[in-house]
């Protein structure tokens, strides 16, 4: 059996939860999959077998849907060696090669999926620090993931340590109220550090399973910036053991390569333990998440794969795969 015939099967033989995920993903990666499965079945048309001429264009294709250059490279080089392997002479069977080592790149060869749930503490209070530019939906984010913990039965916290954007601090709070949560804020310019502390003492006091806190993000004070991120560190290690136990990196997945740049950025200065991925449904190049995990090493934890407030969800490899390939599973099928 074909290994798109397989992925089919995975999600139609799964729960009802699990589809509704997949058709998530489905549908959140609709504008990348049109690009990315129109221009693939244009290539496989247009040539009757696999050639050197047939790898350069399909190199194109990849580094198009913003896989990044390296990985493509990479890439191209494995499904080389792959056809070889298999004597594949009909461009066709290259699309399962490709979504094959996909879902290689993110998960590794011959190991069990990667964990990307976040590491929340049980019967402890965890603390989250998100990180990232202006502009990503990190405030958004924080107020979804907060919506989703809530759901599930956890008492969260937020925490407004984005001091110096005009509007922020608000902006969280419309997010708290919406999502029936509580904000613990200073007024606008004070210290973020001082900030995060009165946070990790209220939800001490009031037996919080879960602080999330923001942060500013000003990449074009750099400098200034990490060393306030520092020092909100410093503090929140000082009052809960082995905390922060995640600092995750928000993304706009429309601004492609930009964002992997982001990434290396924020990496290098910070200990970053996952990736959000913000607007995915937003843009025709969802490969960053391939080229984040392959060229940085980092984890992408969470996706946002629409406007609502349920929109934000675990990244899944396979669906992600899925959801890429869905029309080529399609026809396959028919």
């Amino acid at each position: 059996m074909s290994f798109l015939k397989k992925l089919k099967e995975k999600f139609q033989s799964n729960s009802q939860d699990q589809e509704e995920v997949t058709d998530k993903y489905k549908d959140g990666l609709s504008k990348t999959r049109k690009s990315f499965s129109e221009k693939i079945n244009d290539l496989v048309a247009r040539y009757r077998k696999v050639d050197e001429e047939f790898f350069e264009d399909l190199e194109e294709v990849l580094i198009s849907a913003d896989v990044g250059v390296t990985t493509v490279m990479e890439l191209i080089e494995e499904l080389e060696m792959e056809v070889k392997r298999r004597n594949i002479k009909d461009t066709k069977e290259v699309k399962e090669v490709i979504s094959e080592k996909l879902v290689e790149i993110y998960q590794g060869k011959d190991t069990e999926i990667e964990d990307t749930s976040l590491n929340i503490q049980e019967g402890e209070l965890t603390v989250i620090l998100f990180v990232g530019v202006n502009g990503v939906g990190k405030t958004t984010t924080i107020g979804k993931l907060a919506h989703q913990l809530k759901t599930e039965g956890k008492e969260v916290l937020l925490t407004a340590g984005d001091t110096f954007r005009a509007g922020a601090i608000q902006q969280l709070n419309e997010w708290g109220k919406r999502v029936g949560v509580d904000v613990i804020k200073h007024s606008e310019g004070s210290d973020p550090a001082a900030v995060i502390y009165d946070g990790i003492q209220a939800a001490k006091s009031r037996n919080a399973d879960v602080l999330l806190c923001d942060t500013a993000g000003r990449l074009q004070n750099k400098v200034n910036l990490m060393n306030e991120l520092a020092k909100v560190k410093r503090v929140i290690e000082r009052e809960v053991p082995n905390a922060p136990h995640e600092v995750l990196l928000v993304l706009d997945a429309t601004t492609g390569q930009n964002a992997l740049s982001q990434a290396k950025t924020f990496s290098q200065s910070t200990e970053v333990s996952g990736i959000v991925l913000t607007k995915l449904d937003g843009t025709a190049k969802g490969g960053i998440v391939l080229a984040i995990r392959n060229e940085l090493g980092i984890p992408v934890k969470l996706v946002g794969l629409g406007e609502k407030v349920t929109d934000l969800q675990t990244f899944d490899p396979h669906a992600f795969v899925y959801g890429l390939f869905a029309d080529m599973i399609e026809e396959e099928s028919s």
